[in-house]
C-alpha cells in the first residue's frame, strides 16, 4: 500500500503537499501570493510564523466568514524573536494552542532529537469512518504545529488503512519501522499484526479509539484508550460511592425496556448492599405522592435514572420539578450519563437547578478560550467547521497528539503515559494509563462534570 505523503492537506482529494515541522527560515519577508489548494495554516508554517502573527499582519484574518482564496496578497512578517529560528524554538508561548502547557526540556538521551510519528487510520472520505479520521488526523497536525512553535520537531507519515486494506502491506512501506509512535489502527482485526511488528521494532502504539484488544494483556507497546463500558461502570460506582457517602440513592426505573444502563444500576446496588448503605426504587409512572415516598427529607437525595434517553429524563426532571414545588426544602443531586452531555443546550438550566453529576471520559467546554481558539484555527487551517459531535474528533487528535508527543520528548523510551508524566492539560480528552500487568497500558481516566446551581461547571478529575 503507497503511503501517503507527510503532512497532506486533507482536502476532498486528501492531498497535502509540504515539508516536515522544522523550523524554516524564509528567503524572503514582503507579501505572499496565495496559490490553488493553500491554507493559513501551511503558510505559516512555510515562513515558520504563527497562525496568531500572520493573522496581526493580515486584520481581515480576524473577520467573521474569512476565507482564504487563490489570488489572495498576504503581508509576511517576522517571527517574534526576529527570525524564523528563534520563534521556533524561543519564547513563543502563546503561540501555539496548547503551547503553554509544553516544557520542551528533553530529560533522556533517547528523547533529543526529530520525533518520528506513523498515523495508520482510514484516512479518507468514502464513509463516515474516514472522515471522522480525517478530521482527528488535522488534529493531530495541528499539535505537531504547536510542538513546533516551541521547538520540538515531528516527522509525521500517513497511511491510508482502510477496513478493507492490509495492514501487514503498510507496516513494510519505508518508514514504518522508524517510528517512535504509531496512532492506530481503527479496526480490531488490524491489531494483532501492528502489536508484533511494535514489539519487533520497539515502537509504541496508541490505540486511539472503541477497540478493547487481547493484544494489551501482554504487549508493553500497546496504550489503549478506549475504556470498556464494564470496566468504565467499575470506575463509576467507585467514584460515585465515595463521593456521595451519607447521601440517600434514590433509583428511579423509567420503563425504558430499550435501555443498556441496568448493567450499572444493578452494579451500584450491590456495591451499596455491600456497604450496608439504605437507597430506594421508585417508578416514573407513579403517582407524586408515591414517588415522593422514595426521598429523604433529612438527607440529600442522589437520584440516578436506568435509562439515559431524552424523552426519561424530560420527564423525570418535570417529576423532580413538581416535588420541589410541593416540598420546597427537599435537597436533590441527579446522577447522570455521558450522553446527557448532548443534551446540555437544551438542558443547561435544570442541570444547574438539579446539581447534575454526569461522568465522562472527555468534557469539550464551548466557553473556555482554548476550546474557541482550536475551532478558530481548525477554520483558518480547513475552511470548515469540525463536526457536530461528542467528542469533537479534532480536538481528540489534538489532545492525543499533544500527550503523546510530548511524553516521548521528556521520557523517551521510558514514556508510560501514568500520571505525572505530561505536564498538558487537554482541552477535551484527558489520558492516564495504568499497566496491565506486565502486557501494556489502559487508560483509567475518568471526569465528573458538574453543573453547580451557582451556574459554574467544575470538572472534577480522576
Amino acid at each position: 500500500m503507497k503511503w501517503i505523503s507527510r503532512y497532506f492537506l486533507l482536502s476532498v482529494l486528501l492531498v497535502f503537499a509540504a515539508d516536515t515541522l522544522t523550523a524554516q527560515t524564509p528567503a524572503q519577508r514582503g507579501q505572499h501570493l496565495v496559490k490553488r489548494k493553500e491554507t493559513i495554516f501551511g503558510i505559516a508554517r512555510q515562513y515558520g510564523i504563527t497562525i496568531e502573527e500572520l493573522a496581526k499582519a493580515n486584520p481581515a484574518m480576524n473577520n467573521p466568514g474569512y476565507e482564504l482564496k487563490k489570488g489572495d496578497v498576504l503581508n509576511i512578517p517576522f517571527p517574534t524573536g526576529g527570525t524564523a529560528e528563534s520563534g521556533a524554538k524561543g519564547g513563543t508561548a502563546a503561540a501555539g494552542t496548547a503551547a503553554q502547557t509544553a516544557n520542551p526540556a528533553p530529560v533522556s538521551q533517547a528523547a533529543k532529537g526529530k520525533l518520528r510519528l506513523g498515523v495508520m487510520l482510514p484516512l479518507h472520505d468514502v464513509n463516515g469512518d474516514g472522515k471522522r479520521m480525517v478530521e482527528y488526523y488535522r488534529g493531530v497536525l495541528m499539535a505537531c504545529d504547536s510542538l513546533k512553535k516551541v521547538g520540538i520537531s515531528v516527522d509525521v507519515h500517513a497511511w491510508n488503512v482502510p477496513e478493507e486494506g492490509d495492514i501487514s502491506a503498510t507496516l513494510k512501506e519505508k518508514g514504518a519501522k522508524d517510528c517512535d509512535l504509531i496512532i492506530g489502527p481503527l479496526y480490531s482485526k488490524q491489531v494483532k499484526p501492528l502489536a508484533e511488528f511494535a514489539a519487533q521494532n520497539n515502537i509504541k502504539v496508541l490505540i486511539p479509539f472503541s477497540i478493547n484488544s487481547q493484544e494489551v494483556l501482554t504487549n508493553r507497546q500497546l496504550f489503549q484508550v478506549y475504556q470498556s463500558q464494564n470496566d468504565f461502570n467499575d470506575a463509576v460506582v467507585n467514584r460515585f460511592i465515595d463521593r456521595f457517602k451519607g447521601h440517600h440513592v434514590v433509583i428511579i426505573d423509567c420503563n425504558d425496556s430499550t435501555s443498556d444502563k441496568g448493567s450499572f444500576t444493578a452494579s451500584l446496588r450491590r456495591r451499596l448492599e455491600v456497604q450496608g448503605s439504605q437507597y430506594s426504587i421508585t417508578n416514573l409512572k407513579s403517582s407524586d405522592q408515591n414517588f415522593l415516598k422514595g426521598f429523604s427529607t433529612t438527607q440529600r437525595n442522589v437520584v440516578v435514572l436506568n435509562t439515559a434517553r431524552s424523552p426519561e429524563l424530560n420527564a423525570a426532571i418535570a417529576k423532580l420539578n413538581s416535588l420541589k414545588l410541593n416540598t420546597p426544602n427537599l435537597n436533590i443531586t441527579l446522577f447522570g450519563y455521558t450522553e446527557w452531555l448532548m443534551y446540555t443546550k437544551f438542558q443547561l438550566e435544570n442541570f444547574y437547578k438539579f446539581d447534575v453529576y454526569i461522568p465522562s471520559a472527555f468534557y469539550t467546554n464551548p466557553l473556555s478560550s482554548a476550546t474557541e481558539r482550536i475551532q478558530q484555527k481548525y477554520r483558518w487551517n480547513f475552511h470548515q467547521d469540525m463536526q457536530q459531535a461528542l467528542p469533537r474528533f479534532a480536538i481528540t487528535g489534538f489532545d492525543h497528539a499533544m500527550f503523546f508527543l510530548l511524553g516521548l520528548h521528556r521520557n523517551g523510551a521510558d514514556f508510560n503515559g501514568m500520571l505525572g508524566s505530561v505536564n498538558y492539560t487537554p482541552i477535551q480528552t484527558p489520558l492516564r494509563f495504568e499497566r496491565i500487568g506486565n502486557g501494556g497500558l489502559k487508560n483509567r481516566s475518568l471526569l465528573f462534570v458538574h453543573y453547580k446551581p451557582e451556574h459554574q461547571v467544575e470538572l472534577i478529575s480522576y
